[in-house]
């Protein structure tokens, strides 16, 4: 399940680099390296019971914020599933959301939308299938009303009509999931690794002949089974009352009967003795390697210890895979290895993406070398210590969620479901504590063999997948199905058809940040939060993309790029070291408003990490050899957009609506200006607009004011700069464009990427809470027009959205979908016909209502981790909002009327004057759209270069 909407990144050069002794002028502070405190971890206090009916719960208050995250877990996924049914886990997923007796059809999105829910999803793995919202805690009620229904009265309301609706949206996922580069490799891993009728053999979603062969009988029958509450654990983390909290869950969970007894999964995987390895093709511009072994169990002995056996051989920029193949012999693009733990045998894996004109023979060879040698040898005791703490740095910084995928609450369903230990956290860091490099060297002996894997060559060539024909259209329509309960039970239950009423709104308490100034200009904001040892930090300064000149688009980026790729007291590699010693996570990019340059870190370690955003933003080295590294890095990057319909839709979209000005350009560039920027030109840039009065530094989390204030001081109080920061004269947005289509060829696409372009607003603009509450009504929700339309009405698509790029000028506005190539036409008149809709259907009083509530009560969500409060308080530096903004905006957006939204809409949805964009088989594309007479057709490569017809 997916929430189907997702929202789509020089001035004059003062001096010319070196030469000018500008970059020279900076004093480096010669700094100790601070050292780390011990590791705070955590006291997660919870209570855990069951219910008479089986159901077990998890409860852990957490107040810190006016939200209760609720997280169920059903213990099934396709673990459970029999050979030609495979995908019914996942297809159950999506089912669920269909309504139930009492909720009613398609309106569970709807209510915890207009309860301002956020992380509202579902995911299914091959062990569980989970149902998650973090909710406004003086709506609880309602959460817990619709996870009851849907457990208990989903059967009564379970017909053809929505089987078969949901059949198409998630054969949808499944198209666009082929649609990905390298996707039918991946499938062909688990194919070599299992065999078939193994659980694990193939994808979660099922198979395109699977997904259309479930029937009626056969998908209740699998509820029936597995979606009871004997075969659940609901977690409840966050602002709920203690008093009143086991009363509200045996009302409504209490009364489900409990289902049959599902016995525990017992499956045979048996071991691989000789290397097994295939080649596939698919429509890819370069080559992947991908090597995977069978692995422990989750939580059985070897599990952690092959964690770090994967992290030190390929997890990141300082593992001995990245070192090797990208960083000195640069022979790879990409390398990334994980373990996937899970209850039958769990799965450790490399990919590797190969460079241009490096034969996976060749990078075979020098990936195994590097795995013998740590099979061999074992790892260092400080290579050990750095992967540890990165694992539990990444554990505890997970803890600022209080739900959604990865949570506080889903993580104690999954010690639960797996140890049966919902407080297992002090256990699991205490394992990873006690590895050994001799336990890491005896798990690679065990099981990273060359004899125990299987090795997969994927090239370029023609993609191939199975899709299969769509069901009769009168599949089961002579089946009958048995009401599950007796009367008298269903009319003991007509207390639910009434949603609970929410009860007193809760204090809104958005933070306001403490701001200061340091004697250099530099602004500081700062946000204390001290309910977990995290803390985020970045320096954001008003140095992207916008400011890129007219023959250098990339320039930015590339800059800012360079910045974490070594500094005049470290090289790359030392600073990569540096990074993962103390656990922290550290970046550097431009957008197309500013440059960020962060760390995240447990606060332990808040004055090395400060340290070192501190030495990558002032001190940066730009060497030669790095320079030309990440350029090759950069160009491959770009021919990789190819494989990417997203990538090659907006790369398109933004060239053809505003031509060579900045918003026309991608974040990375294009080939042409990365090939021909020199290092006087990054120096340049950076010597131009990095600079203190042109910079702030944003801090959220567990540090004090004071303590913000004296290492502000310490680390940037030094920086210093005889340049004034320099701004390019950006040009003024373009006319609006006439409608015409634009169809880019990518033959044997399963998909259409169709997406529409037009011009925006600044982020600024005085009608931010009206355009967003309107933009919510037509595509910026699940429960939106477009949405509803092409997923939910005609299952074109698996998610349908619209929405705003908010640049500090403008930007673009967009809508759109990845479509079924078969119905690209009708797609594309059904989204026109809503863009329309909006101004000729004023919104109703429940959908102003319910995009009203939306807005106002996901806000303290926003700020639910440092990270989140980072990024916002940069926002008020970039756009030059006021430190009350956020404080402020619960009231715009109360005060929005319907004449405002229809205004806005007036305004800035133009029908009539947008790009569409279509990413696809021309020749299967092409006579529908000619078919709508929407305007011109042209024709363009996947870089937006115009293409005779």
């Amino acid at each position: 399940m997916n929430n189907a909407s997702s929202s789509l990144s020089r001035a004059l050069v003062v001096c010319a680099g070196l030469a000018c002794g500008m970059l020279l002028s900076f004093s480096v502070p010669a700094f100790a390296q601070p050292t780390s405190a011990p590791l705070k971890v955590p006291d997660l206090k919870y209570e855990k019971y069951t219910l008479p009916n089986g159901l077990e719960v998890i409860l852990r208050e957490d107040h810190r914020l006016p939200l209760v995250a609720v997280d169920l877990w059903y213990h099934v996924g396709p673990v459970n599933e029999k050979a030609g049914r495979t995908g019914f886990a996942h297809l159950f997923e999506h089912m669920m959301f269909e309504g139930s007796e009492h909720v009613g059809e398609k309106a569970h999105f709807k209510y915890l939308e207009g309860a301002g829910a956020t992380d509202i999803n579902g995911t299914t793995s091959y062990d569980r299938t989970n149902y998650f919202e973090t909710i406004p805690s003086n709506e609880l009620d309602l959460a817990l009303w619709l996870e009851s229904d849907r457990m208990g009265f989903l059967l009564e309301t379970l017909d053809r009509a929505k089987l078969t609706n949901q059949r198409d949206v998630v054969r949808n996922e499944l198209r666009q999931d082929e649609g990905n580069p390298y996707d039918v490799a991946d499938e062909a891993v688990g194919h070599l690794l299992f065999p078939k009728g193994h659980p694990y053999y193939g994808n979660v979603i099922g198979s395109h002949a699977d997904v259309e062969a479930a029937r009626l009988l056969d998908v209740r029958d699998f509820f029936h089974h597995f979606y009871t509450p004997n075969n659940a654990s609901i977690s409840i983390v966050g602002d709920f009352d203690a008093a009143t909290i086991k009363e509200k869950v045996a009302k409504f969970f209490g009364p489900i009967p409990a289902g049959p007894v599902v016995e525990k999964v017992k499956v045979e995987t048996p071991q691989i003795a000789t290397e097994r390895r295939v080649t596939v093709t698919d429509t890819v511009q370069l080559p992947r390697l991908s090597v995977a072994w069978l692995s422990p169990e989750a939580f059985h002995p070897g599990d952690e210890d092959t964690d770090m056996f994967v992290n030190i051989l390929g997890g990141g920029k300082i593992s001995r895979l990245y070192q090797k193949l990208v960083y000195q012999d640069q022979i790879a693009q990409s390398v990334n290895c994980s373990n996937q733990s899970m209850m039958v045998t769990s799965i450790a894996s490399c990919d590797i993406i190969a460079r241009p004109g490096v034969k996976l023979e060749d990078l075979e060879a020098a990936f195994d070398k590097e795995v013998e040698l740590l099979r061999k040898d074992g790892p260092t005791q400080a290579e050990l210590d750095r992967a540890r703490n990165q694992s539990l740095s990444g554990l505890i910084q997970g803890l600022q969620r209080l739900g959604g995928f990865g949570g506080v609450a889903d993580m104690m369903d999954r010690y639960n479901q797996y140890l049966g230990d919902p407080g297992y956290l002090p256990k699991d860091v205490a394992r990873y504590e006690a590895i050994t490099p001799a336990g890491v060297k005896k798990v690679g002996q065990d099981v990273f063999g060359k004899n125990q894997r299987v090795v997969v060559y994927c090239i370029p060539g023609k993609k191939v997948t199975e899709d299969v024909p769509r069901s009769p259209a009168d599949t089961d329509a002579t089946v009958k199905v048995t009401p599950p309960y007796a009367p008298e039970f269903e009319t003991a239950q007509d207390w639910r058809k009434e949603a609970p009423k929410p009860g007193p709104e809760p204090t809104l308490h958005l933070p306001t940040p403490t701001t200061f100034e340091l004697a250099n200009g530099v602004k500081v904001y700062l946000i204390e939060e001290h309910a977990l040892p995290v803390v985020s930090a970045s320096l954001v300064t008003l140095a992207g993309g916008e400011e890129n000149p007219k023959d250098k688009a990339g320039l930015a980026g590339f800059t800012a790029r360079l910045l974490s790729e070594g500094t005049t007291t470290r090289s790359s590699t030392q600073l990569a070291n540096d990074v993962a010693r103390i656990g922290a996570e550290l970046s550097a990019s431009a957008s197309m408003d500013s440059a960020n340059v962060s760390v995240g870190a447990l606060s332990n370690n808040t004055a090395p990490a400060l340290e070192l955003l501190s030495d990558v933003a002032l001190h940066p080295a730009f060497k030669a050899e790095e320079v030309e590294r990440i350029r090759q890095q950069r160009l491959v990057g770009i021919l990789q957009e190819a494989d990417q319909p997203i990538s090659s839709v907006l790369r398109v979209g933004n060239k053809v609506l505003y031509g060579d000005q900045p918003y026309g350009f991608q974040p990375v560039g294009t080939t042409e200006s990365v090939k021909a920027m020199t290092r006087d030109d990054l120096t340049g840039f950076w010597s131009a607009h990095y600079a203190p009065k042109n910079a702030a530094l944003i801090l959220a989390g567990d540090l004090t004011e004071s303590e913000a204030k004296q290492m502000a001081e310490k680390y940037f109080g030094g920086w210093s700069s005889s340049t004034a920061s320099a701004t390019t004269a950006i040009p003024a947005p373009p006319a609006a464009p006439a409608r015409k289509v634009v169809i880019v060829d990518k033959p044997g696409s399963p998909q259409t990427t169709l997406i529409t372009f037009g011009l925006g607003v600044p982020r600024n603009t005085p009608d931010y809470a009206a355009i967003t509450e309107m933009n919510s009504i037509l595509g910026g929700l699940f429960s939106s027009r477009i949405n509803m339309n092409l997923r939910e009405k005609n299952g074109f698509t698996y998610g349908a959205f619209s929405g705003f790029f908010f640049y500090r000028l403008g930007g673009p506005f967009y809508s759109g979908a990845q479509v079924r190539t078969d119905i690209t036409g009708p797609a594309t008149h059904e989204l026109f016909a809503e863009l329309n809709r909006i101004h000729t259907d004023p919104a109703t009083p429940e959908e102003l209502k319910l995009a009203k509530d939306n807005a106002l009560r996901t806000l303290p969500g926003d700020f639910e981790t440092v990270g989140n409060e980072s990024g916002l308080m940069a926002e008020l530096f970039v756009y030059g909002l006021p430190t009350d903004y956020f404080q402020k905006l619960p009231a715009a957006f109360q005060a929005v009327t319907p004449e405002a939204v229809a205004q806005a809409a007036k305004a800035y949805i133009h029908p009539d004057n947008l790009i569409v964009v279509a990413v696809g088989d021309r020749a299967k594309i092409e006579p529908e759209l000619e078919k709508l007479n929407l305007g011109p057709i042209e024709y363009r490569d996947e870089s937006g270069g115009l293409l005779k017809k």
